[in-house]
């Protein structure tokens, strides 16, 4: 199976490709502050060896509690990143929750993002197959990480072989999780790129009285392990204040941080 391909016409991913970044705010929290995350992210990502793709939510449907903020709507949000897209030249993604959400979000993002908890939905990642873009599968927390296979199955069954394969921890205890690095060459011998979610991998699900909390201090750590590990992208939720963040604040980098985190991935990556 061809481990490289096209994500748009300047951007490549897998083995002999610069680093994927993935790389965004949380939740869509209005038009000028996603513009700024996305601004200030070329900015900072320019002077490295890697390919950004701007991040950011329309709706957080899995928020711990019905008060958790859940961003702008899906009509409002796939407007904001398809304004992105073009005024920044950036490739942008987002996830989706439904079957009906995945044929609306096709026509405005560079590749989708099935969420963990829904990485088994069959009628979902079909129609994110049919779509034709790429997919950024994330696998459970409940996961073994070989069983992933099966649900890029369902996807390349559409005839889109074009997948991400995204790590973001395994449940460890109720609200902790671990990021168990086996799983790299796991995911890896699927045959298809393997992304790292470098933040949600340090939440704590629920842990805050009725929202996730999280540990950002070993976001970079986990970060700079995982590209010892041959991985072809990573997942990194950053934000100008994340706490006062509207969601997973906790667990994202602050954004001045990311630039010095970039040259030790890079000098990494280089290096093996």
């Amino acid at each position: 199976m061809n481990k490289n391909f096209n994500i748009t016409d300047k951007i490549a991913v897998g083995a002999n490709n610069p680093l994927l970044l993935i790389a965004g705010p949380c939740q869509i929290e209005s038009e000028d502050h996603a513009f700024m995350i996305a601004k200030e992210l070329k900015e900072i990502t320019k002077e490295h060896d890697v390919n950004l793709v701007f991040k950011a939510s329309y709706d957080k449907a899995n928020r711990t509690s019905l008060e958790g903020k859940r961003g702008v709507g899906i009509t409002d949000g796939l407007e904001i990143l398809k304004k992105i897209n073009k005024d920044l030249g950036l490739p942008v993604i987002t996830d989706v929750h439904s079957a009906e959400q995945a044929k609306i979000a096709g026509s405005f993002v560079d590749i989708i993002q099935v969420p963990s908890f829904l990485c088994r939905q069959t009628d979902l990642l079909i129609e994110c197959g049919k779509t034709n873009k790429t997919i950024n599968l994330k696998k459970g927390q409940f996961l073994h990480p070989a069983d992933l296979k099966y649900a890029a199955e369902k996807i390349a069954s559409t005839g889109n072989n074009k997948i991400l394969l995204c790590e973001r921890g395994t449940c460890f205890g109720y609200r902790d999780l671990v990021v168990d690095f086996r799983n790299f060459e796991i995911m890896k011998n699927i045959g298809y790129p393997v992304v790292f979610d470098a933040t949600h991998s340090v939440q704590q699900m629920g842990g805050a009285g009725g929202k996730s909390s999280g540990n950002r201090e070993y976001v970079a750590m986990l970060a700079k392990a995982a590209i010892t590990c041959g991985i072809n992208g990573l997942f990194i939720e950053t934000h100008n204040d994340p706490d006062n963040a509207p969601s997973d604040g906790a667990n994202m980098l602050y954004l001045n941080e990311l630039s010095s985190l970039l040259v030790d991935i890079c000098k990494i990556r280089q290096t093996i």
